[in-house]
């Protein structure tokens, strides 16, 4: 376990709500009159936390280049999960199951807004690979609305297995690409199912597409037009299979 720094208002409160006892010390700025950040110290005070006001450059310090308003925390990080842990996840899932599958994502607000959808969809994990792409960071968490503290992010040593687990298992493999002769709405997405997204740029790796049981592609009747729009960002692709998903399995919330 590693402490780490959680930088701003919402990703404070979120940690606070959802896992206080991860939260070692609260740090405020001194002299601040935010009334949010009043009733943050005094949810932390109620939850057994420590709040130390302090100068805005000790802040500064911990916070790097983020914009941290007025207070940052301290915190205890669980241990990251592995492809270890799948078999669990997918057992607790049950037929229903609904992954999402970031294949080398490494901008830190684009995991952020993918972890943000999936919590809103009701993912059950969020699986990316160990290496070549980002984890959580102080930038992730703010980005994802306090979704990092929501939903389980899974690394994958090696992806290529944790896949294979899946499908083993009994979860179906839907990946998105762009040249990929079948529509999105064309695929049924109920039942256990995992949905794989590349990252930024070169998109699934060759290893990560020929795992898939379907490619689909997100049509796109805009993407000739004079504007040049050829690609989604993957974050804003996440939340349009994700919410396919969610409104084929008639979900009522």
């Amino acid at each position: 376990m590693t402490d780490t720094w959680i930088i701003g208002i919402n990703p404070v409160m979120s940690a606070l709500a959802n896992d206080p006892t991860r939260v070692r010390e609260v740090l405020v700025e001194q002299g601040a009159h935010n009334p949010r950040l009043r009733d943050l110290g005094d949810e932390a005070k109620r939850l057994g936390v420590r709040v130390h006001a302090r100068p805005r450059a000790v802040l500064d310090q911990h916070a790097g280049q983020a914009r941290h308003q007025g207070v940052v925390a301290r915190y205890e990080a669980p241990p990251p999960l592995s492809e270890h842990d799948l078999p669990a996840l997918i057992e607790r899932a049950g037929s229903d199951a609904l992954f999402l599958v970031l294949d080398g994502v490494t901008d830190p607000h684009n995991l952020g807004a993918c972890l943000r959808s999936a919590a809103a969809a009701g993912v059950h994990a969020v699986i990316v690979p160990k290496d070549r792409a980002v984890g959580i960071t102080p930038v992730v968490r703010r980005a994802s609305a306090g979704a990092a503290d929501r939903v389980p992010l899974l690394a994958a040593t090696n992806l290529a297995r944790a896949l294979k687990m899946l499908k083993d298992s009994g979860v179906w493999l839907t990946g998105l690409a762009g040249d990929a002769r079948e529509s999105l709405y064309d695929i049924d997405l109920k039942g256990a199912v995992a949905l794989v997204l590349g990252g930024e740029g070169e998109g699934m790796r060759r290893l990560t597409r020929e795992a898939c049981d379907h490619l689909a592609r997100i049509p796109m009747p805009g993407a000739d037009s004079a504007s040049g729009v050829e690609s989604l960002n993957v974050s804003v692709a996440a939340g349009i299979v994700l919410f396919e998903a969610v409104r084929q399995r008639g979900a009522k919330k």
